[in-house]
């Protein structure tokens, strides 16, 4: 199993609704796959993972001013644990 395959937990709105139904969201290396992904956050976070979705999200274009730049694309992996594993990966008042 190759090394850095989850970056870091997503913090979102959505990812955080989510969470209350046991489906996390991890930004993960470019090139990771499915069952990499799976082993990892099982290794990781010593959890039962049931599902994982990868959603490649594209680079976009943004602009201040007259300059313009481009916002990096990622990889991001949304994963379901079983039902009787839910777990908190983060605190708000930390």
């Amino acid at each position: 199993m190759k090394q850095f395959i989850i970056e870091h937990p997503l913090i979102t709105e959505k990812a955080a609704a989510h969470g209350a139904e046991g489906v996390y969201v991890f930004r993960v290396a470019p090139h990771a796959t499915k069952p990499e992904i799976k082993k990892a956050v099982a290794a990781r976070y010593k959890v039962t993972v049931t599902g994982v979705q990868v959603v490649n999200v594209k680079p976009k274009q943004r602009r201040l001013g007259r300059s313009s730049g481009i916002k990096p694309g990622f990889k991001k992996a949304v994963v379901t644990l079983q039902k009787a594993r839910n777990w908190i990966y983060c605190r708000a008042d930390a």
